[in-house]
């Protein structure tokens, strides 16, 4: 939609459908069904992050490409603030009072973006929608689809996991494992520019080999089931890199498809996504067939090892295509 119809309609119309379900959730969501459907509107709102990457993207240079999109993306940061106040709000008001909270801040940033985003001065003229699915048949959308789903979604996969993590493997209160997510989330968040900025000044691809495997590293740290100040700091440093990477991947991303941003941020974030979905439930999964944690930490140490050897194959491909057109 950001292509079609310009990034700051998109994301209008996405802040616009946010409202929906936060409604929803504070008038209603007292069953299971009204709470997963909660989430589905959610998501489907969530689609406004395509608006904000090529908005980003188009306003400033390559070579600034990877800081623009880093601060862009950050916004994730709002999972920051949602582990650190929604549970001290919601002893005092209840999750459904949460929802209706969420409402002030979503609404004060419609109305300042409303107010003050411009579209992008080079926006590419409408394509017919068949033509957008062209990027399906590029490999490169594959690529950037799967490392995003690691680095992008394992970052949102152990933000929603991770309070259950230190509550039970750790036995602490809810609020306390509150402060603990908050404190691993907010070196993902914070660290998504830098990981940008980095990016920009010695290429995405380098800084993602690096990242995956210190990804690896930390989970497998993790697997070992530390005490719990070691598996903060191992969560820390993996979240930071898992942040770090989602900067340096959207910094190749526009170099690759300048003219389908749109699109490409759109199918890329979805696969990010889908990658929080599924990592929770494979670190649930692991932990029911083997009765500890270890193995799917363990597991997500692997999936980042392969993430390192898909880029690697991804990067000979982008060579002999360079070198044939040269």
């Amino acid at each position: 939609m950001a292509d079609r119809y310009g990034p700051k309609k998109t994301g209008i119309v996405g802040m616009c459908v946010t409202i929906i379900p936060l409604t929803w959730g504070w008038l209603f969501g007292n069953s299971v069904s009204e709470l997963l459907l909660i989430g589905i509107l959610l998501g489907v709102a969530g689609a406004s992050f395509s608006a904000s990457l090529p908005m980003a993207s188009r306003w400033y240079p390559p070579h600034l490409q990877g800081v623009a999109m880093g601060i862009a993306g950050a916004g994730n940061s709002g999972t920051l603030i949602a582990t650190l106040f929604g549970p001290r709000l919601a002893e005092v008001f209840g999750w459904n009072g949460v929802m209706g909270l969420a409402l002030i801040p979503l609404l004060l940033v419609l109305l300042s973006f409303c107010l003050m985003a411009k579209e992008p001065p080079n926006q590419s003229k409408p394509k017919k929608i068949k033509e957008y699915f062209l990027v399906l048949k590029e490999k490169d959308t594959w690529y950037f689809c799967l490392l995003y789903s690691v680095t992008f979604g394992g970052f949102v996969g152990l933000s929603s996991f991770l309070s259950y993590f230190f509550v039970t493997q750790y036995a602490v209160s809810g609020v306390r494992a509150g402060e603990f997510v908050t404190l691993v989330v907010a070196a993902g968040s914070l660290l998504r520019p830098i990981g940008g900025l980095i990016a920009d000044k010695i290429g995405g691809t380098r800084l993602l080999f690096v990242l995956f495997i210190g990804i690896a590293v930390c989970m497998f740290a993790v697997s070992t089931m530390p005490p719990v100040a070691l598996a903060i700091a191992a969560l820390f440093i993996g979240m930071g890199c898992l942040g770090m990477g989602n900067g340096a991947v959207f910094q190749l991303v526009p170099q690759r498809f300048q003219n389908e941003i749109g699109v490409v941020t759109g199918l890329v974030g979805a696969a990010g996504g889908v990658g929080g979905f599924f990592l929770p439930n494979i670190l649930g999964l692991f932990k029911d067939w083997t009765g500890t944690y270890a193995s799917g930490f363990m597991v997500f140490g692997l999936v980042s090892c392969f993430a390192f050897a898909l880029l690697f194959y991804a990067q000979l491909s982008w060579k002999k295509g360079m070198a044939q057109t040269s």
